[in-house]
C-alpha cells in the first residue's frame, strides 16, 4: 500500500489534482482512496489530499506519505513528519523553499501560456514520472478529463514529466495491475443509488457535506430525467418535497445537521400524513456550526430520536460507497412501500472520499408503493392489517385526495374522538412491525471475518477498521447498518458468543455502545471514540486495538 499526499491552498487545484491522479490510478487498475480535506474558506487557508492505492481493495487512506507534492510551504511543514523512510518531497521550486526535489511549475506553464492554477498539472507530471507512471496514461486521463482544453494541460504534464526524467530518478514502477472500475465518492453513491431506484425529485438547500450530491444531481439532471430545486432554505426544502411526493414524485432531500434540526416539525408531519420522503443527513462535526468541512458521527441519537410523536420512520447508515449505492437505493424503496420518512445517515468521511468501487446496478432496489384506483368513496388513511393504505395521487378523476397535519379518520378528515385517535395511532405504528419483518431480511448487520473477539462499529468508521483488521488475527468485524429499526437479534447474537467487544465510532460518548446496551442490555465497556472532526487512521487505530486485544 502507497500514499501520495498533495497539498496547498484553496484556489491551487488541490482537489483537482488529487481526482486527476486518483484516475490515473484507477486507469492502471489499482484499487484507490482519496481523502479530500480543506477548511471552510475559498481562497488562503491549507488544503490537501491524501490517494492511497493498492493492489487489493482498499476500504481507507493512510496518513504515511511515500511522496508528499507541495504547491506552498505551509504543506511542507505540516506534512513532512508523515513522510515515509525514503520518501519524496516533491516541490515547486518557483513558490516553495524545501528540501528534495524542485520543479520550476510555475515556470513551465507561463513556457505554454497556461495559467498559475495550472502548476498542479506541471507536478503531476512530475509526479508520474516519479512513480514509474507511462505518460501515454496521464495523457489519456488528461484528455478524458479536460476534452476541451486536453491540449495546454497534456503540454504541461510532459513539461513537468520530462524535467523529472532528467533531473530525478524513479522510486517505484507502477504498471498496469488490472481493467478500471468505477471511481465514485460516498455523496455520489448515494445519488446515482436512489436514481437507480426511480428518484423523480430532488430539492435541497446547500449545505457542507451534503451539498455534493445537489451538485451532482443539478448536473446530470437531464441525463437523469431528475428535477433538482434549490429553494431558499431547509425548512421550504422539507415542505416542498412533502408536497412534491404528495403529487407522486419519488422525493429525496439532503442535509447536515443543522439543516435537519430545522426539518423536523416537517418530520412529524410526513409522519401524521404518511408521506414519503428519503432525508440524506450527512454529518459534520456540531454542535452549531461546529467545524464545517470536517467529518463526525454524533447525529446518531439525534436522528434516530427526531420529530415530536410517535410515528414511524427508518434510519440507515451505510458505511462504504457500495453501500451508499445500495442503501440509498433500498431506503427510497422503503419510504414508498411503507410510506413514512427513511433517514440515510451518512457523515463527510464517506460522502467527500473517492473510492475504487464495483456496483450491480440489476441489484439496486426499485421504489414502487400500494396503489388504489382511487374513487369517490377514497379512504386515504383507510384500516390495513400491515397499517399501510393504498395510495391515490391528485389527479385521478373523481378521487379526493386529502393529506393532514391533525389526527383524522380514515378519509383523512380531522378528528378529535380518543377511539379514532387510538385505532389510528396503532394503524401507524403497525407499519413498524412489518418494517421490523422487512429489515431482517435486508443486510441490517454485515459481518466481516471471524474470531473471538469483535470489533463492533458504524458509518465511515467500518473503512479504518477493516484496514487495521488486515493486522489483527481472531477478529470479527460487526458493522451495524440499520439504527431503527434496531437488528437487535443479529447484535446480541454477536457479541454474546464475543470473548471481549470494542467498539469504534467517531463521537465523543459512544453513542452506537449506549444504543446497543438500551435494547440489548449489553454493555460495551471498551470504547475507541474519536471526536477532533478528523476521521480515523488505520495505523493510530490499529495501535489502539492491538492495547485493547492484550
Amino acid at each position: 500500500m502507497n500514499t501520495v499526499t498533495i497539498g496547498g491552498k484553496a484556489g491551487d487545484g488541490i482537489k483537482a489534482a488529487g481526482k486527476l491522479f486518483a484516475k490515473i490510478l484507477n486507469e492502471l487498475g489499482y484499487f484507490v482512496f482519496v481523502l479530500d480535506d480543506y477548511p471552510s474558506l475559498i481562497t488562503g487557508g491549507h488544503n490537501f489530499n491524501k490517494i492511497s492505492f493498492d493492489k487489493e481493495e482498499l476500504f481507507s487512506h493512510y496518513v504515511e506519505t511515500d511522496v508528499l507534492v507541495a504547491l506552498d510551504e505551509k504543506t511542507i511543514k505540516k506534512h513532512s513528519k508523515e513522510l515515509k523512510k525514503g520518501g519524496v518531497i516533491l516541490f515547486d521550486s518557483n513558490s516553495v523553499k524545501a528540501k528534495g526535489f524542485g520543479v520550476p511549475a510555475l515556470d513551465l506553464v507561463k513556457q505554454v501560456g497556461g495559467v498559475r492554477i495550472m502548476r498542479n498539472v506541471a507536478l503531476l507530471g512530475a509526479l508520474s514520472f516519479i512513480l514509474g507512471i507511462d505518460f501515454k496514461i496521464v495523457k489519456k486521463v488528461l484528455e478524458k478529463t479536460y476534452p476541451k482544453a486536453a491540449e495546454k494541460n497534456v503540454a504541461i504534464a510532459k513539461l513537468g514529466y520530462n524535467f523529472a526524467k532528467e533531473n530525478t530518478k524513479q522510486i517505484m514502477k507502477l504498471k498496469r495491475v488490472g481493467k478500471p472500475k468505477e471511481l465514485m465518492s460516498g455523496n455520489t453513491a448515494v445519488a446515482y443509488g436512489a436514481v437507480k431506484a426511480g428518484l423523480d425529485n430532488y430539492i435541497a438547500y446547500p449545505m457542507t457535506p451534503a451539498t455534493p450530491i445537489l451538485h451532482y444531481l443539478a448536473k446530470n439532471s437531464d441525463k437523469f430525467g431528475v428535477k433538482v430545486v434549490q429553494p431558499e432554505n431547509e425548512i421550504g426544502v422539507i415542505n416542498m418535497a412533502l408536497g412534491s411526493a404528495y403529487a407522486g414524485a419519488k422525493t429525496m432531500i439532503g442535509t447536515s445537521g443543522g439543516g435537519f434540526a430545522l426539518m423536523n416539525e416537517a418530520l412529524s408531519l410526513a409522519g401524521m400524513s404518511e408521506t414519503p420522503i428519503v432525508i440524506a443527513e450527512i454529518q459534520r462535526p456540531g454542535p452549531s456550526t461546529g467545524v464545517p468541512t470536517y467529518t463526525s458521527q454524533a447525529d446518531l441519537n439525534f436522528v434516530i430520536n427526531a420529530g415530536h410523536g410517535e410515528f414511524p420512520k427508518i434510519v440507515v447508515a451505510p458505511g462504504t460507497n457500495e453501500q451508499a449505492f445500495y442503501k440509498s437505493a433500498e431506503a427510497l424503496y422503503l419510504a414508498w412501500k411503507y410510506q413514512t420518512p427513511v433517514i440515510i445517515l451518512g457523515d463527510k468521511h464517506l460522502g467527500e472520499s473517492l473510492r475504487t468501487i464495483k456496483i450491480d446496478e440489476k441489484k439496486s432496489k426499485k421504489a414502487k408503493a400500494k396503489l388504489s384506483k382511487g374513487g369517490k368513496n377514497y379512504k386515504r388513511y383507510a384500516m390495513t392489517k400491515d397499517g399501510i393504505s393504498p395510495l391515490a395521487f391528485p389527479g385521478m378523476k373523481g378521487t379526493v385526495v386529502k393529506s393532514s397535519s391533525y389526527e383524522h379518520d380514515e378519509f383523512g378528515i380531522t378528528t378529535e374522538e380518543p377511539e379514532v385517535v387510538k385505532k389510528m395511532q396503532e394503524k401507524r405504528l403497525r407499519k413498524m412491525q412489518t418494517i421490523e419483518k422487512e429489515i431482517e431480511k435486508l443486510e441490517a448487520v454485515k459481518v466481516y471475518g471471524k474470531g473471538k473477539n469483535v470489533i463492533v462499529t458504524w458509518g465511515s468508521s467500518i473503512g479504518a477498521v477493516l484496514e487495521a483488521a488486515k493486522s489483527l488475527k481472531n477478529v470479527k468485524i460487526v458493522q451495524v447498518i440499520y439504527m431503527l429499526p434496531f437488528p437487535k437479534k443479529a447484535v446480541k447474537k454477536h457479541l454474546n458468543s464475543a470473548k471481549k467487544v470494542v467498539c469504534v465510532e467517531a463521537n465523543a460518548t459512544g453513542q452506537l455502545a449506549n444504543l446497543i446496551k438500551l435494547l440489548t442490555g449489553i454493555e460495551i465497556k471498551n470504547k475507541v471514540l474519536k471526536y477532533d472532526s478528523r476521521e480515523f487512521d488505520p495505523i493510530g487505530l490499529l495501535k489502539e486495538l492491538k492495547r485493547w486485544l492484550k
